[in-house]
């Protein structure tokens, strides 16, 4: 959530604490890639309004 709301509020005990939990950097990067692209879609296809279409479904 604060990654998707917030990003500029990601510090480095955020990126401590996954490490904590035993992640590695790369198990890391993946993750922040993996939501910034969902991210980029969604907002994609909320500007272009394609859930209004039915162009994509939610769900």
């Amino acid at each position: 959530m604060k990654l998707t709301k917030h990003a500029y509020k990601v510090t480095d005990e955020d990126i401590d604490g996954l490490r904590a939990a035993g992640l590695d950097d790369g198990e890391i990067l993946e993750g922040v890639w993996v939501a910034c692209q969902f991210n980029a879609v969604d907002r994609l296809a909320d500007t272009f309004g394609l859930y209004d279409l039915m162009q994509l479904q939610e769900g």
